[in-house]
């Protein structure tokens, strides 16, 4: 008997994963612990790449349109603005292989 190539029915919809709303909102910003301390990491597409940076890592530049790790102390000592105002941004290999 030849094989059917209609799609199967996947059940009722409410089997679907929930959204997390807080992931969307923060962008999916994370916190990582080092050795260097604790960092917020948060994944930047290429979409939304729209400047050339130079990676902290390499020393190469992350180009307009790659996707990259944008990474800021959360445990400095200057406070939230002071952090916030040293991001780096980061090729995504560089950040993982970093200490």
């Amino acid at each position: 008997m030849p094989r059917s190539n209609r799609p199967r029915r996947r059940g009722p919809a409410d089997d679907e994963p929930e959204l997390d709303l807080g992931r969307i909102l923060t962008g999916g910003r994370r916190v990582e612990h080092r050795r260097s301390g604790s960092w917020n990491v948060q994944s930047v597409s290429p979409a939304q790449a729209i400047k050339d940076y130079v990676c902290p890592g390499c020393s190469l530049p992350v180009v307009a349109g790659t996707g990259h790790i944008v990474a800021w102390r959360a445990d400095g000592l200057m406070g939230e603005a002071s952090d916030l105002a040293g991001r780096r941004h980061w090729h995504s290999h560089c950040w993982k292989i970093g200490n």
